[in-house]
């Protein structure tokens, strides 16, 4: 396979991890770029990165952004940034025709990235990751075995394994990303159209393979995936898994201390209030009913994918199934890109397409 350049932007908790993947693909070179080089050599140095190189630059900085794009050729652009500066990669991706991906969970990013990136020839491929990324390919997949499909039910949890603090709960992932889930509407399907349902409404209690969870609409985790089945399902959903009882302690926050007004208060609340740990879970599942030859029936899938030991170094559950989602979509796209173009959804990859990349493994 012809090797190709990589260009990272943002080296936080999955940026790091998406160079390290791709590096050890043994197919990329890497340019990560950030606003601390000096964090970002020493990755490279004790994982012994040889093809990896560092670049300093202020991502809120339209100049900084340009001048690095244009810097050599690169194959595509993976933006690791916070959701609210990926519209100004969009457009530089877009200007200079390189292909771009990024994990983004914002509903408003990804429609502007749909409007404006249609009709181009490069590929642009948001909302790679877990939800949305993966757990998407993985609704396709089972959805793809019915004759006429019901109801659809995503749902994903990203958990600490041992939870003793009021929300039950550990601050793992994005902090914005999880105000922005829990807050902003959801899209969904509900007769056979779609419909917008309210953040941390529609709670239900569950169990699977043996543990309670509880789950409530959150926004983005459906990806592209409405539009793709409306008028071709009755029911679609998305929900985000928690442990019982945190959805009534949150609603406190929100409701009763009227933090939902006061998005920068609240995220300082819970920065402040809510370890993170190494020791994580991530919990995916899909349920889908519906029509077969052999009548109405119910397939599902479920994976537990917990932390683990990369390139010496050991990395948390959400980075793992985040990083090998991006790198999985990617991987699938470049190595057959004329065949994709334009606003490119999670679903335009097989399930058996991710598997077969080097970073399928972490959902095995």
């Amino acid at each position: 396979m012809n090797r190709r350049s990589i260009l990272i932007l943002g080296a936080g908790k999955v940026g790091r991890l998406i160079a390290v993947l791709l590096s050890r693909a043994g197919h990329y070179d890497i340019h990560l770029a950030t606003r601390d080089t000096t964090a970002a050599a020493a990755l490279f140095e004790e994982l012994d990165l040889d093809d990896a190189h560092s670049h300093r630059v202020d991502a809120s900085r339209a100049a900084d952004l340009e001048r690095l794009m244009t810097l050599q050729r690169f194959d595509a652009v993976v933006s690791a940034l916070p959701y609210h500066l990926n519209p100004a990669v969009v457009d530089l991706a877009n200007t200079h025709a390189i292909n771009y991906f990024d994990l983004t969970e914002d509903v408003g990013v990804t429609r502007y990235i749909r409007e404006t990136c249609a009709a181009t020839d490069t590929v642009f491929m948001p909302q790679c990751g877990l939800a949305p990324g993966f757990i998407n390919i993985v609704a396709n997949e089972v959805m793809s075995l019915f004759e006429k499909l019901d109801t659809v039910k995503l749902r994903v949890g990203a958990l600490p394994q041992h939870s003793a603090n009021a929300l039950k709960y550990a601050l793992n992932w994005s902090t914005e990303g999880l105000i922005n889930e829990y807050l902003n509407p959801c899209e969904g399907i509900e007769h056979g159209k779609l419909c917008t349902l309210q953040p941390m409404e529609g709670l239900e209690s569950l169990v699977l393979d043996g543990i309670p969870y509880e789950a409530f609409n959150t926004s983005g985790g459906l990806g592209a995936l409405a539009k793709t089945y409306a008028g071709k399902v009755q029911t679609m959903n998305y929900k985000t898994l928690r442990y019982p009882g945190h959805a009534q302690a949150f609603k406190l926050l929100l409701d009763g201390l009227k933090l939902s007004d006061d998005r920068d208060t609240l995220k300082d609340v819970l920065e402040k209030a809510i370890p993170g740990t190494p020791q994580d879970v991530v919990v995916v599942s899909v349920l889908v009913n519906g029509r077969k030859s052999t009548g109405f029936i119910e397939e599902s899938f479920f994976r537990r994918i917990y932390p683990c030991e990369i390139a010496g170094k050991r990395w948390s559950a959400i980075q793992v199934a985040t990083a090998a989602g991006l790198c999985g979509a990617l991987d699938t796209v470049l190595a057959d890109v004329d065949r994709y173009s334009g606003f490119v959804p999670q679903e335009a990859i097989s399930l058996s397409q991710f598997m077969d990349t080097p970073f399928g493994q972490y959902y095995a």
